[in-house]
């Protein structure tokens, strides 16, 4: 009787497994996981201490969970007035339900308040949003901040060591007085670890009240131009360069990265025009033109000759 050599596929812990499909990060699978909203091969999970493998069917929220899609990451604008969560229980509008539909599901890395603006990193990879988020990466934060009242560079210095904020110690917050207009004074902030409405809060403690705050960058992604609510996808070039250290990033091809806005609802494949024809250009020097440039050298030979033919006889 010959021996079989079975070799058993190694599993993956389930909340890995879900952050990696781009459910949620870890911590927040196995939330969803106490919450029973994780179903294994047609049951409700109970507890976050097991190994799925291909062979698995996993449901959230009744739905199937798709297999891991290629890493990626984009920028958004985050506009004022929307919240970034999934789902609101007092149900006011998210950043997710203003996205183009295009993208599929994706989880934001950290979070902006709903007074907030600017940049917001989006990825369907749980993985890459808990390993940007995490302190030890080390990444700025960068903010212009606007706030009513009346401020000089020694009391914003103050910050610098940080401060504690009821009972809770923050990080080092390097505050730069960029001018100050009437009752309003513009500051520039920028901070490695940001806990909810630090900024605000810490502002707050020098009688400085923000009414704006914009973030312009997340280490080294920048706002930029971008428009606000519209979305751009990392290239995935920069992608690898920039956290390819932090976590592994594949050799994808065929993914086509575009500039989509939000409030248009484009989706990923539009915006790729043709150049119009009136605009067009013959490259004589292209080794795929040269054929066609003897072929149509010959046609206008061919028609000067019948031209000049006809000019005889007539």
């Amino acid at each position: 009787m010959k021996q079989e050599n079975k070799i058993k596929e190694k599993g993956e812990r389930i909340a890995k497994f879900l952050a990696r499909s781009g459910v949620a990060s870890r911590r927040e699978s196995e939330k969803l996981i106490s919450y029973g909203r994780i179903k294994l091969n047609g049951k409700i999970l109970s507890t976050p201490a097991v190994k799925v493998t291909s062979k698995d069917v996993v449901l959230f929220d009744n739905q199937p969970v798709a297999p891991k899609q290629p890493l990626r990451l984009w920028r958004y604008h985050k506009p004022d007035g929307l919240i970034t969560t999934h789902k609101d229980e007092r149900n006011r509008s998210t950043v997710f339900d203003e996205l183009p539909k295009e993208l599929g599901r994706v989880i934001s890395i950290g979070r902006l308040d709903l007074t907030s603006e600017g940049l917001l990193l989006l990825t369907n990879d749980g993985e890459l949003a808990r390993a940007l988020e995490l302190p030890s990466t080390g990444w700025q934060r960068k903010y212009r901040v606007r706030a009513y009242g009346k401020v000089n560079q020694h009391d914003l210095d103050k910050l610098q060591k940080g401060i504690t904020i009821d009972g809770i110690k923050t990080g080092p917050i390097i505050a730069i007085l960029e001018r100050q207009k009437g009752d309003n004074v513009w500051i520039s902030v920028t901070l490695r670890e940001g806990k909810n409405r630090e900024i605000r809060r810490a502002l707050d403690t020098l009688r400085l009240r923000v009414n704006r705050l914009i973030r312009i960058s997340y280490g080294p992604f920048q706002l930029g131009n971008l428009d606000k609510g519209a979305v751009e996808e990392v290239k995935l070039r920069v992608l690898k360069e920039q956290v390819g250290h932090l976590i592994e990033i594949p050799d994808v091809k065929n993914v086509v990265e575009n500039k989509i806005s939000s409030n248009k609802k484009l989706p990923l494949n539009k915006g790729l025009h043709k150049p119009p024809l009136g605009n067009f250009k013959f490259n004589k020097r292209h080794p795929a033109n040269r054929g066609k440039l003897s072929e149509r050298s010959e046609k206008k030979s061919h028609s000067r000759v019948n031209t000049n033919n006809n000019r005889k006889k007539s």
